[in-house]
């Protein structure tokens, strides 16, 4: 049997656990933008053991004269271990009015092959399906998401115990530790956000071989 890293074990380590929202019809603190709002990005690097493997990239853009903004978050690895070369891009688009998400899409193309996954509100409910390597999810979810993975780049969950992880199609934890970083769960999974001055500074993606850690750049 080979030894080689599978590239869908990796993906699923670089993916990003969402804080999903135990939503509300209003939009909570901290998930709109104001109307004429730049443009924002944040560029992060992805380390394994101090080494650096990849870059992820987040943005949000408010739409000009709407209450829109699409967000987006990518995350591009090329690490070689041995003689296997590894390859994971992943990106996620969320289009939200109002505060609330109207779309979720996500591609991810690996070595393993190529995956998705999708979330749409149809005016009453959401239709949420996630083919994912080694992850499939179908459901119906009728309350209104406010509150999504992405949106922790771009400030502190502050009130947000929950909130809606993208990849997933479903729903993650959020507790904030004594020392003000906070902690995500779901199915024994655990991450670390990091805040200064309300940026994301860093995440630490626990794994019981090798943390992923996800560092701002300068």
């Amino acid at each position: 049997m080979s030894n080689r890293p599978r590239a869908g074990h990796w993906l699923a380590l670089l993916v990003l656990v969402g804080l999903a929202g135990a939503a509300q019809a209003q939009a909570l603190p901290g998930t709109t933008t104001r109307p004429g709002a730049p443009t924002e990005t944040r560029h992060y690097a992805i380390e394994v053991a101090g080494l650096r493997v990849g870059t992820m990239t987040a943005t949000r853009q408010p739409q000009p004269g709407t209450t829109e903004v699409i967000s987006t978050l990518i995350s591009d690895v090329q690490v070689t271990f041995l003689f296997y070369h590894l390859k994971i891009y992943y990106k996620v688009t969320n289009r939200v009015r109002g505060g609330q998400l109207l779309l979720s899409t996500v591609e991810a193309h690996t070595n393993q092959g190529n995956f998705s996954s999708r979330a749409e509100w149809l005016g009453d409910h959401y239709a949420i399906r996630a083919d994912q390597y080694k992850h499939h999810y179908q459901a119906i979810e009728k309350q209104p998401i406010t509150y999504t993975v992405t949106d922790m780049f771009f400030g502190e969950p502050g009130s947000h115990t929950t909130a809606f992880a993208e990849y997933f199609g479903d729903y993650f934890t959020l507790a904030r530790a004594a020392d003000g970083t906070y902690q995500a769960h779901r199915d024994g999974r655990e991450d670390e956000y990091h805040y200064a001055n309300g940026r994301l500074v860093s995440l630490i993606k626990k794994n019981p071989l090798k943390n992923f850690v996800i560092r701002l750049l300068p």
